[in-house]
């Protein structure tokens, strides 16, 4: 069944696939298999070359029965996706673990997607953020999956965007992604979901200036954290500032108003209030249709960070490139040239292997 209605991606990928994986996988989706969601969020973020195009072919399929579902639901078949970020300490995992057993309580499926920094030098990742949320493990109505960066800047991983449809393929209509948590340049996330909320703790002024404009700017709720016991008067100067300095920032959406909030994660006050202005948001993105057109333009964007991405591998993994590299940089290193010289000339040698590859293409009927 699956060959005959997507047989076509295999020979766009010009390798054959393995359709009774890529079947078995988009079965078990379906049915909400969780086993299978596992293996396929693992088989998207395989750097084989065989299990990429299976992965390829499996996300052609679940992209088109999403078209299919939209088509005869309308809107009330969208998700809704809602990115997560803040500094480290602000609670965001216990935040997650709130909201998310609230949501779930509401009749709502939720997946969580949750990232780890890696190691620069081993490679390796904690992946603890799950122990942090001991409630919404536990439930069944829930799916967290922890993924590292594996050394890709803002804050997410390189597949969390096709993580985001599989898991909504499973029926998860709540999706959450909580970045590693910077709080400054981690906030990629933001093009790849349809909110984006910033966690911080009580602060001072000091603290408010850690926080980058382009973050503030970018987040459409501001959550004042540990809002309880010894905290709560430095959760309210919090907020009036956080309120204060949105005044002067340009929103990032016509349609909606940034809002900043106080909530305890522990003592799980101000959660409900939280969900509730996050529906808000969705039901105003989507009157206005920015909803839909967040979405559209952030495809595009997608597609450019991975011819980015796919240049920069094919770039390393030429063979006149890995030659040519440690000659260069002993260069650089020595003084010899400066680093700017170094890279245009990898460049120009990987331009003229390109350039000779394609006049030769010319003339391959001999």
């Amino acid at each position: 069944m699956l060959a005959r209605r997507f047989g076509n991606v295999a020979a766009h990928l010009g390798t054959k696939v393995d359709d009774g994986l890529v079947e078995r996988l988009l079965a078990g989706l379906l049915r909400a298999d969780r086993a299978c969601l596992a293996e396929a969020i693992t088989l998207i973020e395989t750097s084989n070359l065989t299990k990429q195009r299976a992965a390829q072919q499996l996300l052609a399929a679940v992209l088109s029965l999403e078209k299919e579902r939209i088509a005869q639901h309308g809107k009330a078949a969208l998700s809704f996706r809602i990115g997560i970020s803040g500094p480290p300490g602000a609670g965001k995992s216990t935040f997650l673990d709130s909201i998310g057993s609230h949501v779930t309580e509401n009749g709502h499926k939720v997946g969580c997607l949750t990232v780890d920094p890696s190691s620069r030098i081993t490679g390796g990742s904690l992946l603890g953020d799950k122990t942090r949320m001991p409630n919404l493990s536990k439930n069944p109505r829930a799916f967290i999956r922890p993924s590292p960066t594996s050394g890709i800047l803002g804050g997410v991983t390189r597949t969390t965007s096709e993580a985001i449809l599989l898991l909504e393929a499973a029926g998860f209509d709540i999706v959450f992604v909580e970045t590693v948590g910077s709080g400054q340049n981690e906030y990629v996330v933001a093009d790849m979901v349809d909110m984006f909320v910033l966690v911080i703790p009580p602060s001072g002024g000091d603290e408010l200036q850690a926080v980058k404009r382009g973050i503030m700017e970018l987040s459409h709720l501001v959550l004042v954290n540990k809002a309880d016991g010894d905290l709560i008067a430095a959760a309210r100067r919090t907020q009036a500032e956080y309120i204060s300095a949105l005044k002067f920032m340009t929103p990032e959406s016509s349609s909606w108003t940034s809002k900043v909030q106080r909530i305890s994660s522990v003592k799980g006050e101000g959660v409900r209030e939280s969900w509730l202005t996050m529906l808000k948001f969705r039901d105003a993105s989507l009157s206005s249709d920015e909803f839909t057109k967040r979405r559209a333009q952030q495809n595009s964007l997608r597609m450019w960070r991975m011819v980015d991405e796919h240049l920069r591998s094919a770039f390393h993994a030429d063979p006149e490139i890995v030659r040519l590299r440690h000659e260069v940089e002993k260069d650089v290193q020595q003084g010899r040239i400066t680093p700017l010289a170094g890279a245009l000339s990898l460049i120009d040698s990987y331009n003229q292997i390109y350039y000779q590859l394609s006049f030769l293409s010319q003339f391959s009927f001999f």
